[in-house]
């Protein structure tokens, strides 16, 4: 099934309640070849009016977010969990998230990202459980956002959804932090190729998922490149969280 044919079926469906409420179920839009896929929550009013992703007041919040990451919005895909306009802005249903999320897993099979970006609470509750990572308290919830997770040859970068800035301005400037980061995941540490880490996974002496999660994911974040930057002097068997691994250590030697 193409997404022309997926999003024919997106535009008809009829699988719960929200069928009976909504003006258009709004399909997902953007690159078909996005390394990036946004997914929200469900559109928004203005959404489902005029049948397309983010063109409501958080839309415009999103613009500026991506703009000050330096991307493109024409570059990534985005969609939602739930296609349909929730009645009241009220939370998701169990039966609802089941219902939809069969076309989200057919979004994902079919553009296959390299990232995918939770946005907000249920988004990032649904990924996290298909994946197969436990979920924080909700108390610890907030630990999530900003946090790179990578299993089953998929990265998962939870975000706050850009609505959040609508209530809170004061919160604009952090957000603008955490979605530059989405950069940083678009490409490889530039010190990668002489790293000690590369050697090692080569050899079959490293776990991928250091790879994965730094060298080909949050670099910015490892402990190696900022000494590296800084001129400071780090042995070849720290891994990337700074910790020093003896195994390691003894291959080097």
């Amino acid at each position: 099934m193409g997404i022309d044919e997926l999003n024919k079926r997106i535009k008809e469906c009829k699988r719960c309640r929200l069928s009976e409420t909504r003006t258009n179920a709004v399909c997902g839009e953007g690159n078909l070849h996005a390394k990036i896929m946004l997914i929200a929550q469900a559109p928004g009013e203005k959404e489902d009016k005029e049948g397309k992703m983010f063109v409501g007041p958080s839309g415009e919040v999103l613009e500026e977010l991506l703009s000050k990451a330096g991307i493109k919005r024409h570059a990534i895909y985005m969609t939602n969990l739930i296609k349909c306009m929730l009645p009241q802005y009220r939370r998701p249903r169990q039966d609802e998230i089941e219902a939809c999320s069969y076309y989200l897993e057919e979004e994902i099979k079919l553009i296959n990202p390299k990232i995918l970006v939770p946005l907000g609470y249920y988004p990032t509750c649904y990924l996290l459980q298909k994946y197969g990572i436990a979920l924080p308290s909700k108390g610890e919830f907030s630990s999530v956002y900003g946090k790179l997770f990578w299993v089953k040859d998929k990265k998962i970068f939870p975000l706050h959804h850009p609505v959040v800035c609508l209530d809170n301005p004061d919160f604009k400037q952090d957000l603008i932090k955490s979605y530059r980061k989405l950069q940083v995941l678009l490409r490889d540490c530039k010190w990668y190729p002489v790293c000690p880490m590369r050697r090692f996974y080569e050899e079959g002496k490293l776990d991928r998922k250091w790879i994965e999660l730094y060298c080909k994911g949050d670099w910015e974040s490892c402990v190696r490149y900022q000494m590296e930057e800084e001129g400071r002097y780090h042995p070849d068997w720290m891994l990337p969280d700074g910790s020093l691994d003896e195994t390691l250590r003894r291959e080097v030697k």
